[in-house]
């Protein structure tokens, strides 16, 4: 069964600076987090938070803002590529986009991109993204 796209909002029409732009941010990259099968750990790690902002998680899945500081946006941004890259990469394969980043590859010497993106925080996530964007060709 088919599940609803993620509906990602326009870059275009985000002013990041605005705490209302960041709260459409939270409830996206939290059922990007669903579709990919993160357990808390992993998305507090990959969203730059300690292991006491469990909270925090439920907060941005009720719409609660994302914080305006650089490393939380670099982050989010970086995740949000890899989905588009994904996304344009497998737009017939539903199931390899939502796993893929669950998947050894070579190019990460036989590590998961999600280990990947665990062990280098932003720098791993930026790899992981930039990656795809070379896949893609771009």
């Amino acid at each position: 069964m088919l599940q609803p796209r993620i509906q990602t909002p326009e870059p275009d029409a985000l002013d990041l600076t605005t705490e209302a732009s960041r709260a459409q941010l939270a409830p996206v990259i939290m059922r990007l987090f669903e579709r990919w099968g993160l357990d808390t750990a992993q998305q507090l790690n990959l969203l730059g938070l300690s292991s006491t902002s469990r909270s925090m998680l439920s907060k941005y899945r009720q719409g609660a803002a994302v914080p305006g500081t650089r490393d939380s946006l670099d982050r989010i941004g970086w995740l949000l590529a890899t989905h588009k890259a994904l996304r344009l990469l497998y737009p017939f394969n539903e199931t390899l986009r939502y796993t893929w980043i669950q998947h050894r590859h070579s190019a990460f010497g036989e590590r998961t991109p999600l280990e990947v993106m665990i062990e280098g925080g932003l720098i791993g996530i930026a790899r992981v993204a930039r990656y795809l964007d070379w896949q893609r060709g771009r």
